[in-house]
Formats: structure tokens, sequence, C-alpha cells
């Protein structure tokens, strides 16, 4: 009994690595899209006006942001809008492309 139960904690451990080696995301492909971005985060992620930086945000919360405005949880019409757009790999490549920021 605890030999099948010690395979099968140490499959979910390596499902759940392999799930979170899938969703790093890519710099460059989330520099290209955070052109979109720059008119209200600043072109550099630095923030601008009353739109706080996304610059050296960390992946697990940009993401649980997008997330949180793509379902309604948090509420901003233009965000709301905008993470709508966004496929997962999409928000995934955002996310490292900001975190790579300081």
């Amino acid at each position: 009994m605890k030999t099948s139960m010690l395979m099968i904690a140490a499959a979910a451990l390596v499902f759940g690595m392999s799930g979170s080696a899938m969703a790093a995301g890519d710099v460059e492909a989330g520099k290209a899209k955070a052109k979109a971005c720059g008119g209200c985060h600043g072109a550099n992620g630095e923030g601008k006006g009353k739109n706080p930086p996304l610059a050296g945000m960390a992946t697990a919360d940009f993401t649980k942001a997008m997330q949180d405005y793509s379902s309604g949880a948090r509420d901003n019409k233009t965000m709301v809008r905008t993470a709508k757009k966004l496929s997962d790999d999409d928000v995934a490549n955002l996310a490292a492309y900001y975190a790579s920021l300081k």
C-alpha cells in the first residue's frame, strides 16, 4: 500500500513539473506582444500614469492577474477586454518578458 501511494506521489510530481516547464514563456515573443501594452503601461513596462508597472513582475503574479481579468474577477474594462483576447501562450510569453525586465 505504501509503495503504491509513493508511486502515485512520484507520478504527480513528475507530471506537475512537466506542466510547469511547458508553461514557461518565450521572452522574445512576449516582447513583440508587449508593444500593445506600452501605450498604457510604458514602452518598457515601467508604468504610466495610473497604470501600474509590469517590469519585474513575477510570472505567477502576472498570469494570475490576467486570468482574473479574463474571468471578470478583476474589474477594469480595458484589461478585461484585452485579457480575453490573449491565448494561454500569449500570457505565458508576456509574463516571461515582463519578469525579465528590471
